[in-house]
């Protein structure tokens, strides 16, 4: 995949959350290196949904073993990751 957009990532991220676990709220208050875990934004299931969301957005795969807070916890996580997949 060619160069990505950072900003474009965030927005397309931003957006996806906020129709799919922020229904009815706001997401300007929620920070782009806030944890969806601490914050009660996305649980387990949630997970697996913003996975499935980002693999066929951004067309990359994460493996199993990529699946950790540290890559997958905060939309500031989720731009980097998504870059470092990109290439």
């Amino acid at each position: 995949m060619a160069a990505i957009d950072q900003i474009e990532v965030q927005k397309k991220l931003r957006d996806f959350i906020t129709e799919t676990f922020l229904v009815g709220s706001d997401i300007s208050s929620i920070n782009d290196n806030d944890s969806f875990m601490e914050k009660e934004i996305v649980d387990s299931t949630g997970v697996l949904e913003l996975t499935a969301f980002v693999e066929t957005e951004f067309d990359i795969a994460i493996e199993d073993d990529e699946m950790t807070p540290d890559n997958l916890d905060s939309i500031e996580k989720l731009v980097n990751f998504i870059a470092r997949k990109s290439g």
